[in-house]
Parts: C-alpha cells; structure tokens; sequence
C-alpha cells in the first residue's frame, strides 16, 4: 500500500510519540519476532521497531523484509527505529494508535 505525503506526515507525527514495542538483535527474523510484528500491527496499525544490528545495510534489509513478510507499509526509517503502519481489519479504537 502506498501512502500519500500527507499520511506520511500525519504518521510519523504520531510514530514520534510512540516506544518501540518490538526489538529485533543481530539474531535477525525469527518466528517469534513475525509473528510478535504481526499481532502488533492488527492492534495497533502503527507501530515502532528498533534494530539493534551492527551493519547499515543488514539493518535496511532486514527493515525491508520485515516490511515485506508482515505486509507494511514503512513510513520512515530513523538510526535503529522503523516506523511502519499496516490498516487493521477491524480497528479497535482502545487500542488503535491512529484512533486514539
């Protein structure tokens, strides 16, 4: 899903609040940590993920593929923190950090 300029501003205003909820080590992409992103992101839509790996490039393609296995969107990508947004299928408002 693309978003437009506008959502992307709108986003990381509300990313710039948030904590990370999930970290990933060097470790990488485990099932845990997949499936962890996955139940975020259906309850919260937005969410923060911080990096803690050595290498720019492993961290931007691990970014990528995380983005890519959960089906993302990245709104921005900030040192270690990613912020990305996936629409709920049935957004709840308590939990929701874009209908709080």
């Amino acid at each position: 899903m693309s978003l437009t300029p506008t959502q992307k501003k709108q986003f990381r205003s509300i990313g710039h609040g948030l904590n990370p909820i999930i970290s990933v080590a060097g470790n990488g992409l485990s099932e845990n940590i997949l499936l962890e992103a996955d139940r975020a992101l259906e309850d919260h839509e937005l969410i923060k993920v911080k990096f803690a790996v050595g290498s720019r490039d492993v961290k931007k393609q691990m970014i990528q593929e995380l983005a890519k296995i959960v089906e993302a969107t990245i709104v921005q990508e900030i040192g270690n923190i990613a912020l990305l947004y996936r629409a709920a299928k049935n957004p709840d408002p308590k939990l929701s950090n874009l209908l709080r």
